[in-house]
């Protein structure tokens, strides 16, 4: 029988959308961290059901050759990015992504939710340096999963994804390290979470310089 979580702070966020984003699969190597995926999806935060996705492979430019690391942590092999287009090209694919969502009208509500706070403020930023790109004002501010579950009583900080859908009684779907899988499994998480009674809040803040 599922328990009833508690212990979360009041603080409604985030109507109507969430944007569950995992960008950490994106170090192709020790020297200089790159993305090399880009996955997003668009989850309804009333009904808690994916309504679109976004996700695209990303061609590194300063290191385009995977290492042996990157390969077997991610699944990403050297063929799956040569063709892709470069962050840039990417990232406009993505705001005209948010346009076609309306995620960017006037007056719409929504959030981003990683898994836990270097996806957006130190990885996603470090690209943005390196593609000499603005950070938008959204994407500094985040809910960070792992943070709302140190709200949970008895729960506290969580290791990873595996661990967190360990406690939500969830079955791992997809590839571990998969961008998009990730993302996925992240949404059904706070699904589940909902269900329980949690009322999510912004988190995550980009204390980065860059």
């Amino acid at each position: 029988m599922r328990r009833r979580l508690s212990g979360v702070k009041e603080w409604r966020v985030a109507d109507p959308w969430f944007l569950s984003q995992q960008l950490y699969r994106l170090f192709c190597n020790a020297q200089l961290k790159e993305i090399i995926e880009f996955p997003v999806l668009k989850v309804n935060a009333q009904t808690f059901e994916t309504e679109s996705i976004f996700h695209s492979y990303v061609r590194p430019v300063l290191n385009p050759v995977l290492t042996n690391f990157c390969i077997e942590l991610t699944g990403i092999i050297q063929g799956m990015v040569d063709d892709e287009p470069e962050f840039k090209e990417v990232y406009q694919n993505f705001l005209q992504w948010l346009e076609k969502e309306h995620i960017l009208k006037p007056g719409v509500n929504f959030a981003f939710v990683t898994c836990s706070d270097p996806d957006l403020n130190y990885f996603f930023p470090l690209q943005c340096r390196v593609s000499e790109i603005e950070v938008p004002a959204y994407m500094k501010e985040w809910i960070c999963v792992k943070r709302s579950f140190t709200d949970i009583h008895p729960y506290t900080w969580p290791d990873n994804i595996s661990k967190m859908l360990e406690y939500c009684e969830l079955k791992p779907e997809g590839d571990l390290h998969s961008g998009i899988d990730d993302a996925k499994n992240i949404a059904r998480i706070i699904r589940d979470l909902a269900e329980r009674g949690v009322v999510f809040k912004i988190n995550g803040f980009k204390e980065t310089h860059f």
